[in-house]
């Protein structure tokens, strides 16, 4: 009998496991829960990568928002530099800048444009100074002679402009004579090159400047001599020759042509 049981016992198939793969497939979890897993995690990034992106958009537009439509980088304060005969309240008057408007709707080519039409005003400059400031920088034309006319004396600067008119002779400056002064007038032109390369001892001399031609420029001194310049041209070499000459006797030095100079 034991030995038949033990023959039977033999015969019926296994139905133990090892404890090793018990643990193995207890560990492992089915495809379809990793799936489920993968996907979740998926979606997740995808819906923070939305968002992220979603605050990014709304952060611009309402930095967008603030910066040109509200008043919080709007201009609180107007700086005039460079402003010395041209008062700066004529300045601030002309170029008329928004009080409060945002910084980046300012349109500085036009408000340079209005400051550049007072007569005293060379060029302009019109920045930015963040967060609320604007800076106009000015060059103010700078007198080379005046013409003398029955509403008074006519400032005339050295690109040949008539720019401003005032009621008492400016002193230290030359009388141009030309008959129309203008910045494109040949005439005019020689006469303030000839003004501007003048050395100044002798320019501190002259208290008329007249022509008729633009390479006929002449001037008289003060104590009443006349000297017959020509053009621009060679400017030191004929002031060296008129220092010479202004040791003789006589009216007019000619020093047009500084190799043949003449005294009469």
């Amino acid at each position: 009998m034991a030995t038949r049981a033990r023959s039977e016992e033999r015969s019926r198939p296994s139905t133990r496991r090892s404890s090793s793969a018990v643990r193995s497939r207890r560990g492992r979890r089915p495809l379809t829960a990793r799936r489920r897993t993968g996907t979740g995690v998926s979606r997740r990034r995808a819906l923070r990568r939305r968002w992220v992106a979603l605050l990014t958009v709304l952060t611009v537009a309402g930095l967008t928002y603030i910066v040109l439509f509200t008043s919080l980088l709007g201009v609180r304060s107007v700086e005039v530099h460079g402003a010395n005969s041209v008062p700066g309240d004529q300045i601030l008057a002309a170029a008329a800048v928004p009080d409060l408007k945002p910084m980046l709707l300012l349109d500085t080519d036009e408000i340079a444009a209005r400051v550049t039409a007072i007569p005293g005003v060379a060029t302009v400059d019109v920045s930015r100074s963040w967060p609320s400031t604007v800076d106009i920088t000015v060059t103010e034309r700078t007198p080379i002679g005046f013409t003398a006319a029955a509403d008074g004396f006519h400032l005339v600067d050295s690109g040949g402009l008539d720019y401003k008119t005032v009621q008492n002779k400016p002193e230290g400056l030359p009388e141009v004579q030309v008959a129309a002064v203008a910045p494109d007038d040949p005439v005019t032109r020689s006469v303030v090159a000839v003004l501007a390369t003048v050395p100044a001892p002798l320019k501190g001399q002259i208290t008329v400047v007249r022509a008729k031609t633009p390479g006929g420029v002449e001037f008289t001194l003060a104590g009443g001599k006349t000297v017959r310049w020509g053009n621009a041209e060679k400017a030191d070499r004929k002031a060296q020759v008129l220092n010479v000459l202004l040791t003789r006797e006589g009216q007019v030095y000619d020093v047009a042509s500084p190799e043949l100079p003449t005294v009469s």
